[in-house]
């Protein structure tokens, strides 16, 4: 009997949609044939917390299942790759370009093919290319991920991300166009654009087309798309063709995730940003007059080498006024051969406490923001039914919804991609609706 294949993700919203790919490569691979079946762990490198955490899952895995074969793949086997083929648990380490072939995991050893050889990490610098590799939804069936963009031509003193993805290369728009077109044709009734350095779309395809071009050219030419969102931008590299459509198209969803990391203005320079404090809250006022219901979402290092309590006081005032509402916190972890590694250093306890300030912060404003809604009306995509009476769903602005439905209407609950609906309440982390067989006018 043919075993499965699991894959472990760590990390970012392009992993996971990586680890679909990597899924669907492995068994074109036939993996599936090995005795014991195959595990592939896709690694994240942002922190070395990360890496850790990498590392006890190999082992734990190894444990949990002995005869399971295991492939170590993602950023942090790119840019340590010897770490994890020093392991005795890992069969097989694959690049970042390379884990996105099925050729490459033939080279698993006992399987047959190239059986000598453990590690297959190439350089990622030498990648000129990215293919858009097309899976039809990760979450559920009703929306679709889209990678248009890898790589990154920046360079922030705390990040060691670019020596795992490469320098930054896009999609043609054409091919992005018609990947679209196919999901929609599918019934997928949301595409959410990946990339590891969105706003940096184009730059190098012929043209130079914007990510902003891109979005007006993709509602143009699929007009039944029902929703378009996109991943983390960089707020600097907003362009004007980006602007018009979060005015003037309202099938591109009021949610923006910003990478702003500091709200302060020394700190950004020692980190290497293009952005100032200024800068993100200037955007976010003009977005919001664009589209007064834009919610944003970011990500914060805190405790990063020389902050003071007035440097973090300031990241807190920039949260409070430009009113943030999904905050991503990372106490900062030095990563080797980066810059702010050799800076000096906070104690790991202020770095956690001012960790747990923001995050307090953040559930503190996205608490405020579901109090805000109830009695409101959503158009809510369905993710996923929990069971018989809970599903899952995101408002536009990707706030969580809880709906609440009686078994009678369990089958007419399974047949919507969309469900307009009233917010009657809430919890902890999610808006609460209630269907009873009849959506909202």
């Amino acid at each position: 009997m043919n075993k499965k294949i699991d894959v472990v993700t760590f990390g970012c919203r392009l992993n996971a949609y990586e680890s679909e790919v990597i899924r669907r490569e492995a068994s074109e691979a036939g993996l599936e044939q090995l005795e014991g079946g195959a595990v592939i762990i896709n690694t994240c490198a942002v922190t070395q917390e990360a890496v850790r955490q990498a590392k006890h899952a190999i082992r734990k895995t190894k444990r949990n299942n002995p005869d399971a074969r295991i492939i170590v793949t993602g950023c942090a086997a790119q840019t340590e790759a010897q770490t994890f083929a020093d392991l005795d648990e890992v069969d097989l380490v694959l690049g970042n370009e390379e884990k996105l072939k099925a050729h490459n995991y033939r080279a698993l050893p006992d399987f047959g093919i190239n059986s000598e050889e453990k590690v297959r990490v190439n350089d990622i610098m030498q990648v000129r290319e990215t293919a858009p590799h097309l899976i039809d939804a990760i979450e559920g069936r009703s929306r679709a991920f889209l990678q248009v963009q890898n790589g990154c031509d920046h360079r922030c003193t705390f990040c060691i991300i670019p020596y795992g993805r490469g320098n930054s290369r896009s999609v043609p728009m054409g091919q992005v166009v018609e990947q679209v077109k196919r999901l929609v044709g599918n019934g997928y009734s949301e595409v959410v654009l990946t990339g590891v350095d969105m706003t940096s779309y184009g730059a190098d395809l012929p043209g130079k087309p914007s990510l902003g071009v891109l979005v007006q050219s993709l509602l143009k030419q699929v007009p039944d798309l029902p929703r378009l969102r996109l991943s983390s931008i960089d707020s600097i590299e907003v362009d004007q063709p980006l602007f018009e459509m979060i005015e003037h198209d309202h099938r591109l969803m009021p949610h923006l995730h910003l990478s702003i990391q500091s709200g302060d203005n020394m700190i950004l320079k020692r980190m290497k940003r293009r952005h100032l404090r200024e800068d993100t809250i200037e955007f976010c006022e003009t977005v919001r007059k664009l589209r007064p219901n834009m919610i944003f979402g970011a990500d914060f290092i805190a405790g990063f080498p020389t902050e003071t309590d007035e440097m973090m006081e300031n990241t807190i005032d920039l949260i409070k006024q430009c009113n943030i509402t999904h905050l991503h916190v990372f106490p900062f972890s030095p990563r080797e051969s980066t810059p702010a590694a050799k800076m000096p250093q906070l104690p790991r306890d202020i770095v956690k406490a001012r960790a747990k300030i923001l995050r307090e912060l953040g559930d503190q404003h996205h608490h405020q923001h579901l109090k805000t809604q109830v009695g409101s009306t959503q158009n809510i995509l369905l993710e996923r039914i929990i069971n018989d009476g809970i599903a899952l769903g995101r408002s536009e602005d990707f706030t969580l919804v809880e709906i609440n439905f009686d078994k009678a209407v369990s089958e007419q609950v399974s047949r919507q991609n969309i469900l307009k609906l009233s917010i009657s309440n809430f919890n902890d982390k999610a808006l609460i609706a209630e269907f009873k067989g009849q959506i909202a006018a």
